[in-house]
């Protein structure tokens, strides 16, 4: 007997629990985004016109993932139905590249990635944010994806005009600084980007060009005075050394300014000249009083940050929601709750997860939450997680899971029908409450999606096509559960996942 078989006779027309992961799963992100929430769903999401910070924490299978994709997908809708107060969305999920960069500055041969990450703080992850959101700016005015229909969350052209010279300045500043695309030579994008802009700095040739024009009036004054001799010509040197006098003092500074960044951004790989060369496109005036991150600490970085939130603000952004997912997956981080705990823990910060106008999600694994209860006094006092909408796991009951299997079922209807349910694949012996109860023990979707493909595959091996069997007995039910919780427990055991 065929699993397909017995789901079209019960009026599905594709397996609801043959995908595992919210990413891939195309049946997740067609139907059942707009349908299927965790009860805890809206005290995570909040209100996106006045972004609120969460903190979750939950195991592996428990759905943050999903919970990630909804609130983009929710965050997309908003914004369509408001253009002009829409929210710029961060995804923070993907932390190999800024790691793979702070462990060659940082780390050393030999040593410990644990002793490598205690070494990451608070501004790392500014940095890191400051990036993502650069990088998305610049791509969307470079390829002027605005043409035409806007997407939720692309940079419009006509809102460009809408940028004061100082926003448009502070965007060259970031792009110089955190604009780390791999598509062209960075001086060549920070330069297409000036010029998309509409930024003038004819201003930061003016010592280049004083240096120029002194050589070439000294020489030709050598040229016309052939009869000057030879002991008095060192005097022209020096008044030509003179006047390229600005120009050196000017690289000089900004040599030693880019050197100071490319040590202190430790999440990206800043080339010294590279930097200086992008540096010397400002005028003087602009750089001075500006926050430069060439220092240890974070206070340039909320500085940078604000001006981030002027710039988006300005091209009809009002507020920015910063989704943070995936932290066991970096190859650095290998899954150690160690590890995780070293990246993240720095951002436990009460300041910086009450940002005006930015809204917070951390999707983070069970595995570091462990660790709250080891904390001190100082750190809660620091952190203020009682402020932060902290949800200490991420549960599922055994209603709520019945409630999910319901809809993925539904979703996979032939016709629609609201009377699906997977009650109605198990024999009448087995009663709804003890169902319900059944699931409940796998906790999490992951393991639902999973048992539940098992106990199909099982009980569709044990009849033929010639006498197939439409609902699934209680033996069958049982001894597939009993094997399934066996290999669950091994599973947890191995990992060390509590």
């Amino acid at each position: 007997m065929k699993v397909q078989q017995f789901l079209e006779h019960h009026g599905l027309n594709q397996n609801p629990f043959s995908q595992e992961d919210a990413q891939t799963d195309p049946l997740f992100q067609k139907l059942c985004a707009d349908g299927t929430f965790h009860p805890a769903w809206d005290k995570i999401y909040g209100d996106p016109s006045n972004p609120s910070t969460a903190v979750v924490f939950g195991e592996k299978g428990s759905g943050k993932t999903a919970l990630r994709l909804q609130i983009v997908d929710h965050t997309a809708r908003y914004n369509v139905e408001h253009p002009d107060h829409r929210v710029f969305v961060v995804d923070y999920d993907d932390f190999n590249p800024f790691l793979d960069s702070f462990n060659e500055k940082v780390g050393w041969a030999g040593a410990r990635p644990e002793k490598t990450l205690l070494k990451w703080r608070l501004w790392d992850h500014i940095d890191c944010i400051l990036s993502l959101a650069t990088t998305h700016i610049v791509d969307d005015i470079l390829n002027e994806k605005a043409k035409g229909e806007v997407g939720p969350f692309q940079v419009a052209a006509d809102k460009l005009s809408n940028l004061t010279r100082a926003q448009k300045r502070d965007l060259l500043l970031l792009a110089t600084f955190y604009d780390r695309s791999t598509d062209i030579a960075q001086q060549n994008r920070w330069a297409s980007l000036r010029r998309r802009l509409g930024f003038p700095n004819w201003r930061s040739y003016c010592d280049f060009t004083v240096g120029i024009g002194v050589t070439l009036a000294l020489f030709g004054i050598l040229f016309q005075q052939q009869s000057l001799n030879q002991s008095g010509r060192w005097w022209v040197w020096l008044i030509v050394l003179a006047g390229w006098a600005p120009w050196l003092w000017h690289q000089s500074q900004m040599l030693l300014l880019s050197w100071k960044v490319s040590r202190q951004i430790r999440v990206l790989d800043r080339r010294v000249n590279q930097l200086r060369s992008i540096l010397s496109n400002f005028a003087s005036k602009d750089l001075i009083g500006q926050p430069i991150p060439a220092r240890d600490r974070s206070d340039d970085r909320y500085e940078l940050l604000t001006k981030l939130q002027n710039i988006l603000e300005g091209l009809g952004f009002e507020s920015i929601a910063v989704i943070v997912d995936r932290v066991d997956e970096p190859h650095l981080i290998n899954g150690s709750a160690e590890r995780m705990k070293a990246l993240i823990w720095s951002m436990f910060d009460n300041k910086f997860l009450k940002h005006a106008g930015i809204g917070f999600k951390l999707l983070l694994p069970i595995e570091i939450g462990f660790f709250l209860t080891r904390e001190d006094k100082s750190f809660y006092e620091r952190s203020r997680l009682d402020k932060q909408n902290l949800i200490r796991t991420l549960e599922w009951t055994g209603e709520s899971l019945f409630d999910l299997a319901n809809d993925r079922a539904r979703a996979c209807a032939t016709n629609p029908d609201p009377s699906i349910s997977v009650k109605k694949w198990f024999e009448d012996s087995i009663s709804e409450p003890e169902l319900v109860s059944t699931l409940g023990r796998l906790r999490v979707p992951r393991h639902l999606f999973k048992f539940l493909h098992r106990l199909l595959v099982e009980h569709c091996h044990r009849y033929t096509d010639e006498s197939p069997k439409w609902l699934i007995n209680r033996e069958t039910l049982q001894s597939s559960l009993a094997v399934y919780m066996r290999d669950l427990e091994a599973y947890d055991r191995g990992l060390g996942t509590g």
